[in-house]
């Protein structure tokens, strides 16, 4: 009985030590939290509009010579596959008073862009891929536009500024073009 408490207690002191070793760099918590950041740009402006309004091609299943527009559907799903995959990145990372601000800021954006993704651009796209008035088209995308933007814009140059100082102080070169 004493081996098996003693092998149970040697375990779960092992476990405990487990998470300590899954602390990732500076410039891991950098390009997790704000150089992915650069995924959500054009969200409730020109640059996801664009992208519906003239969607990427794909190839056809079967025939490597043909072509056919993406649906915008499939679009914006594999936007939300790739921010929920972001986002469950940034929550793993290990929270430390170095990190809780720039994860924080990451984390608000990436819960703003989400939803909205999930309802209003999953409306858009059935709008386009129901072939909608054009004009009904431009209503909504004015409407998310209106309604989402200034917030985007406000969590994103947080963000931005946030992860400047970090990259400052952990010497993380980055070409800043803005």
């Amino acid at each position: 009985m004493k081996k098996i408490a003693s092998i149970l207690a040697s375990i779960g002191c092992f476990c405990l030590l487990l998470p300590s070793c899954n602390t990732a760099s500076p410039e891991d918590y950098f390009a997790r939290a704000v150089l992915n950041s650069n995924m959500l740009v054009g969200f409730a402006n020109n640059g996801l509009e664009r992208e519906l309004d003239q969607p990427s091609v794909k190839m056809v299943d079967g025939d490597v010579n043909r072509t056919e527009p993406m649906k915008r559907k499939e679009i914006i799903d594999g936007k939300i596959q790739y921010m929920e995959e972001q986002l469950g990145k940034i929550k793993n990372l290990k929270v430390t008073d170095d990190t809780k601000e720039l994860l924080e800021a990451s984390i608000s954006l990436h819960e703003h862009v989400l939803p909205v993704c999930k309802n209003e651009y999953q409306q858009l796209a059935k709008l386009y891929d129901d072939g909608a008035p054009k004009e009904q088209i431009q209503s909504l995308t004015q409407s998310i536009h209106d309604e989402y933007y200034p917030r985007f814009d406000e969590l994103y140059n947080k963000l931005i500024a946030v992860g400047k100082v970090y990259a400052a102080k952990h010497d993380i070169k980055v070409n800043w073009a803005q």
